[in-house]
């Protein structure tokens, strides 16, 4: 399954982090938006063009040593189909780079609206007989609480052509506990939506022993990760929340497995605009300071960690 591709980046990088490109036009370099609006006018598309300079470069710099990618699909929407063109374009070149793209959407519905949604993202859309990959992520984030009617027909496709979701379970958010800390008899919110993810997963198991169906568990709630990482032996987690949030590495160490697997932990902000922290960081050096704040992120996660191997 999709996330046996993912366990295998992590372990020939030895990084179990994930970049978010979440690009506000803010985070990009003044160098590069003076040069595509001079081109395009402040327009839309202007923007979109500086987006995707911006994540191209960053992705040049950081494919050999990050195994995935997180592209935001409501960073790039907010620039309308000028936007939603530098999403698609950001996702194959990702993968063209060997990376494992994972689109953050959290899409939630049922019967053909999610059908329509699961096409979208992760599968091929027929087009007159003619099948044909409308996004192409490898994997997507959806929101499960409309219950199996939202899942299953992302579960066809991830069996059909090889994906993954990950489902929201315990999110990072300070408000998350209003609702999922709550109770249902003896087990919280949760936890429930957790077991479930299990249960959804059986049907699309992978080789190295997770699933195709996994979940988002935030970083800021580290008590919550060690108990769903033993009460999910399954589900593989996408945990975000590390740094500008707040979650730290000793916390987020309490996702992953005897093997240092089992978990990817996000970093979105402090990638991307690493460059405006750095003392007399040149914007021009952007990537590379990217590439320096990967390098930190992924030593300081692992210093927490066994060893990541498959054996």
């Amino acid at each position: 399954m999709a996330f046996d591709r993912l366990i295998e980046n992590i372990v020939k990088t030895q990084n179990p982090s994930v970049v978010g490109l979440d690009p506000k036009l803010d985070y990009v370099p003044e160098y590069i938006k003076e040069k595509k609006f001079k081109k395009y006018g402040k327009t839309l598309k202007g923007a979109a063009k500086a987006i995707w300079e911006f994540n191209k470069t960053i992705i040049d710099e950081i494919h050999d040593i990050c195994p995935a990618i997180k592209p935001q699909a409501a960073y790039y929407e907010m620039y309308g189909y000028e936007g939603v063109k530098t999403l698609y374009k950001t996702i194959q070149y990702a993968k063209e780079k060997g990376m494992f793209v994972m689109t953050d959407g959290k899409r939630n519905d049922i019967g053909a609206t999610m059908e329509a949604y699961a096409t979208a993202h992760l599968g091929l859309t027929d087009v007159g007989g003619e099948l044909v990959e409308a996004f192409g992520a490898d994997a997507l984030t959806v929101n499960g609480y409309l219950g199996s009617d939202g899942i299953n027909p992302l579960l066809d496709q991830c069996r059909k052509y090889d994906k993954g979701i990950f489902v929201l379970v315990k999110t990072s958010n300070k408000s998350s506990g209003e609702l999922q800390d709550l109770m249902i008899g003896n087990k919280t919110v949760y936890a429930t939506m957790g077991s479930m993810c299990e249960l959804w997963g059986k049907d699309v198991m992978g080789k190295y022993g997770y699933s195709g169906v996994g979940a988002v568990v935030g970083a800021t709630y580290p008590e919550q990760l060690a108990e769903m990482r033993k009460a999910l032996p399954h589900t593989f987690f996408l945990v975000p929340g590390y740094g500008a949030q707040g979650g730290g590495a000793e916390g987020v160490s309490k996702a992953f497995d005897d093997h240092g697997l089992g978990a990817i932990v996000n970093s979105s902000r402090g990638v991307m605009c690493a460059y405006k922290k750095e003392d007399n960081c040149d914007e021009h050096d952007f990537a590379k300071a990217a590439r320096r704040e990967v390098i930190r992120m992924k030593e300081d996660i692992i210093s927490y960690l066994p060893k990541i191997t498959l054996e």
